[in-house]
């Protein structure tokens, strides 16, 4: 048994600072890289790239909508052949500063609105898939299990990874709480850890009415950008070591 750890990183822009991506990528196995629609300007993206690649620290492309304003957490109706064209753009993009540092992305990850349209959105869900193996089909698809992502990526023959998060709250339906809802994202060190132990080694979380809702994730995930985010990853590590869980990619380096 073990399980990857991943977080999302590289999304700085310009002096704009967002989260402490190296000291994230002692802790993580796998970084979910920002493309630059959502966050993440050219010089944070090929760092962030030649940080991960020093550090043995697998690449993923977290693609998006072209929405730097609000983040990439505003829901964009994009019509499906662009939002396919966006995803291979994003695509191109990181995969360009992860080969200058000697390594290449191993995966895709949605970001944000993005990744909670195609829960259930399964055009677009269809669309991103349809990058995907376009642009390489041995890349794997990193989302929430059960996703129309997942069975449309499964459709067209792509690996796909169940992902989990440590930080963040779930309905008694398995899927994330609205951000906007007080109580969504978790903070306490002790707690997110907790959570994560009980994910990986029990298969269950507690959802925020009390029920216990069947979680067997893959990779756990540990948003860069939230409070206390390296004091969370930190704690989740300290956690997994001491209970004999090995953390490791899902994917080769």
């Amino acid at each position: 048994m073990g399980v990857d750890l991943n977080s999302d990183l590289g999304e700085s822009f310009g002096r704009w600072r967002l989260g402490d991506d190296q000291t994230m990528l002692g802790l993580v196995t796998s970084a979910n890289v920002a493309c630059g629609f959502h966050a993440g300007d050219p010089s944070t993206l090929r760092a962030t790239c030649a940080g991960a690649a020093a550090a043995g620290v697998v690449i993923g492309a977290q693609v998006g909508y072209r929405d730097l304003a609000g983040f990439g957490r505003r829901f964009i109706d994009v019509e499906p052949a662009s939002l396919t064209d966006d995803v291979l753009y994003q695509l191109g993009a990181l995969d360009g500063f992860a080969r200058v540092a000697g390594t290449s992305v191993r995966y895709v990850k949605p970001h944000g609105a993005l990744y909670h349209a195609v829960v259930h959105h399964e055009a677009q869900a269809a669309a991103v898939v349809r990058a995907v193996g376009e642009y390489d089909e041995r890349l794997a698809v990193l989302g929430l299990c059960g996703s129309a992502l997942h069975r449309a990526a499964r459709a067209g023959g792509l690996r796909t990874v169940c992902e989990a998060f440590a930080d963040r709250a779930y309905t008694a339906e398995g899927t994330l709480v609205d951000r906007h809802r007080e109580g969504a994202v978790l903070t306490d060190p002790e707690e997110v850890a907790r959570r994560c132990l009980q994910m990986v080694t029990e298969g269950r979380v507690q959802a925020v009415d009390g029920t216990l809702v069947a979680v067997r994730p893959e990779s756990v995930c540990v948003h860069g950008d939230s409070p206390g985010a390296v004091a969370m990853a930190a704690a989740v590590r300290r956690l997994l070591d001491r209970a004999g869980v090995p953390v490791r990619a899902f994917v080769d380096t």
